[in-house]
């Protein structure tokens, strides 16, 4: 029987290692590159959450071979394209996946309809599709560019687009769509956002240039180009080891070391605000695996204190707010995260809930149209009072770093529709209690 709600309860000090899962968006395009190319690719350490699934079933659906063989370890044959799917494709809650999947599709002559559930039914795919539009793809759908939508593909021009506002997703489904484009494709980026899609690509035999200028971001993908099948190991998720590490920095006595964690310097922003926080963390083993940077960040607890966060960083650390927002209920003085707004059309509007949840805990928060002001308890040297019965709207973030601030508050912290933490994170409530984490189901 799928659980109520999952309760989590102050208790002693977290210690351990552990590894995060892997990285969702590497491996999302992991996937989708992959079913792209010629031949095989072989993928290890692939996050097997539900959001990354649905994009692998999408790429069977495709035309391409994909199978799993082994924890993590997953092979993709590709055709060198994708092929019309005989259903709709269901992307579940996975924006990521069906954003980067109609930008590949938009590549080939072929009809499909993707749909989700009520989250991403609900969720604008408007920034995806004008770009896409211009290009010559066609669509068909609800208002507002909400699915169920059905694209059309086939027949793409060259486009030179300048993001209206940051967004790696747009980006790379422009890409992708250049990938078979007459002409390629041109993105302009005032502010440069995660960078997967230009490094992997490259892995995959494709050639983009990258130059700023100005400070202004230009890349440019050819068209005519083919991928060729390779072999990727995804990192460890920065998004996911921020629930352990901030967990490890409120909970009196802790200490814990997240292993091989993506240190992408377009990803990092979350780790930088902590440090200016005054948290005690430290990065070890630094390597390069598959193009990109890893390490083991080992986080300790200790004093924290209120900052302002350069709205410019948002981009680097957009899933990372609603966890920034727990540590920041522990620290001492305000905390000021404004240029934020997009976490208004996320999963859920996570500006609302994050407010809500603190409040309920007994957390002084204001929120802003595009931020989130909030007050830590630490002046008062107590910790936070709890209690709360949070409402997740189906947002597995809002759910674990809630339940990350159940950890250390005096009275337990229940969250709702636990079920969809399995979404990015499927061994979060066994890490945790691995850890020492107390979390029962209710």
């Amino acid at each position: 029987m799928t659980p109520a709600g999952l309760t989590a309860h102050r208790g002693g000090p977290l210690r351990g290692r552990v590894r995060a899962p892997g990285d969702k968006s590497i491996s999302h395009r992991a996937l989708i590159f992959g079913a792209l190319a010629s031949g095989v690719t072989e993928v290890e350490g692939l996050l097997e959450g539900e959001d990354v699934k649905r994009s692998a079933a999408a790429m069977r659906a495709f035309g391409a071979s994909v199978e799993r063989l082994g924890e993590g370890h997953w092979r993709v044959e590709g055709k060198g394209g994708f092929a019309e799917p005989a259903d709709v494709i269901d992307c579940g809650n996975a924006g990521t996946g069906v954003r980067l999947i109609m930008g590949a599709a938009a590549g080939f002559d072929l009809a499909a309809t993707f749909t989700g559930d009520a989250s991403l039914r609900g969720r604008p795919m408007n920034r995806v599709m004008k770009p896409l539009i211009d290009m010559g793809a066609k669509f068909l759908g609800r208002s507002n560019g909400r699915l169920p939508l059905t694209l059309q593909g086939g027949n793409l021009t060259r486009l030179e687009y300048r993001l209206p506002e940051p967004s790696a997703q747009v980006k790379s489904a422009v890409l992708l769509a250049g990938l078979h484009a007459t002409g390629g494709a041109h993105v302009i980026e005032p502010e440069a956002t995660r960078d997967h899609t230009e490094r992997m690509l490259r892995g995959f035999g494709a050639q983009v240039l990258v130059e700023d200028r100005a400070g202004v971001r230009h890349i440019e993908l050819p068209g005519g180009q083919s991928l060729s099948g390779t072999r990727v190991r995804v990192p460890g998720d920065p998004s996911s080891a921020a629930f352990p590490i901030v967990a490890a920095l409120i909970v009196p006595g802790s200490e814990v070391t997240v292993e091989g964690v993506l240190l992408n310097p377009l990803r990092t922003g979350l780790f930088a605000t902590l440090l200016e926080m005054g948290a005690d963390l430290t990065i070890t083993n630094e390597r390069e695996e598959s193009g990109e940077l890893v390490g083991d960040i080992t986080a300790r607890y200790g004093p924290l204190r209120g900052v302002s966060v350069p709205p410019e960083r948002a981009p680097s650390m957009i899933d990372e707010y609603p966890i920034l927002a727990v540590a920041a209920a522990h620290a001492e003085g305000a905390t000021q995260m404004r240029g934020i707004g997009e976490m208004r059309v996320k999963e859920s509007d996570r500006i609302a809930l994050m407010a809500a949840g603190l409040a309920a805990s007994g957390i002084a928060v204001e929120e802003e149209p595009e931020g989130l002001i909030v007050l830590g308890t630490a002046r008062a040297n107590h910790p936070a009072k709890g209690g709360a019965q949070v409402v997740t709207k189906g947002d597995h973030r809002i759910a674990m770093s809630h339940l990350v601030m159940g950890l250390a508050s005096d009275q337990p912290i229940t969250v709702d529709e636990p079920e969809m933490i399995a979404t990015s994170f499927p061994t979060f409530v066994s890490m945790i209690q691995g850890l020492g984490g107390s979390l029962t189901e209710v």
